[in-house]
């Protein structure tokens, strides 16, 4: 079966509008003979006459009048289907929105996002859930609006992505561990027993890529599965958490924090959704704000030395 024209939709509605073939010909800006052949093929389409001679104007059959509305209604929508988006008004945009981030994030940038939305849309509610690995599949079925993390090769090729801030790795401590004071030289670092945060649970990281190249390897008591069950146990053994500084800030209240003697690159933590939100204002607007306050605190993170110290 054919498809049928569906500009045709468009020239009906204006000839039933006009109820002329010659208005209708300059309202569209058609030649009068270019409207007739349009009408004789919409006659043929609809096997109804659609516009019937009555002295020297034209009248609508009655299948005319049963579809005047109806192809109107039918324009209508489809030209507000092709028309961008309406402008957004943020005092009545009522809607929720699920982020996914590890942890750190909300402890450290929640209370911010949450006041920067409630201040524009009182209406807009967040519900922050758990990032527990790096599959999209949340961003590409709708269930997750938002997520941050760090883009790799796990990362799909189709989603959008927008940096945030750049973070570095640091050592944690409590603040009586033998790291607390003095130099921290590569060494002393390897030296001290380690806390191995991996997601997968394969008991190396980073930081050992790092000082492999120094021929040192690190003792590493214990693996968790998250930043903050590593700097929990920190706060009680003498233990060592390397993690990302900025991510975690809030998390390492009451701890002692020092650049890592290593030459390691800094983390590029970024903003991820799928692309069929790209033209979505509320969903652009969000993004926004999770730039803005992000950005908030953002700093150049140090260089490091010749000797690749930070």
């Amino acid at each position: 079966m054919a498809r049928p024209d569906l500009n045709l939709l468009f020239t009906l509605d204006v000839l039933l509008a006009e109820g002329s073939v010659a208005r209708a010909a300059r309202r569209l800006q058609l030649s009068p003979s270019a409207m007739s052949r349009a009408l004789a093929r919409l006659r043929e389409e609809t096997g109804d006459p659609l516009l019937v001679r009555a002295g020297r104007g034209l009248v609508p059959s009655p299948r005319a009048l049963e579809l005047r509305e109806r192809v109107s209604q039918l324009v209508h929508e489809a030209q507000a289907v092709l028309r961008p988006a309406d402008t957004l008004d943020l005092a009545r945009l009522e809607r929720t929105f699920t982020l996914r981030t590890r942890e750190g994030f909300v402890e450290n940038f929640g209370a911010r996002l949450l006041a920067r939305v409630g201040e524009d849309a009182p209406g807009v509610r967040l519900r922050f859930v758990s990032k527990l690995d790096k599959d999209n599949t949340p961003l590409r079925d709708g269930s997750v609006d938002l997520e941050t993390g760090v883009v790799g090769t796990a990362t799909a090729p189709e989603v959008r992505t927008r940096p945030l801030f750049r973070d570095r790795w640091v050592g944690v401590v409590r603040p009586d561990h033998p790291l607390s004071e003095g130099d921290i030289t590569p060494a002393r670092y390897a030296a001290a027993r380690h806390i191995c945060v991996s997601r997968q649970g394969n008991g190396t990281g980073p930081v050992d890529d790092a000082l492999l190249p120094l021929g040192l390897t690190r003792e590493i008591a214990t693996t968790v599965g998250s930043f903050s069950q590593a700097l929990a146990l920190t706060r009680d053994c003498d233990l060592v958490a390397t993690v990302p500084e900025r991510h975690t800030g809030d998390l390492c209240a009451g701890l002692h924090c020092f650049a890592l003697p290593l030459s390691m690159p800094p983390i590029t933590v970024s903003l991820l959704w799928h692309p069929r939100l790209d033209g979505d204002p509320a969903h652009r607007w969000l993004r926004g704000c999770v730039l803005d306050v992000c950005a908030e605190e953002f700093q150049d993170l140090p260089t490091p030395d010749a000797s690749g110290v930070i």
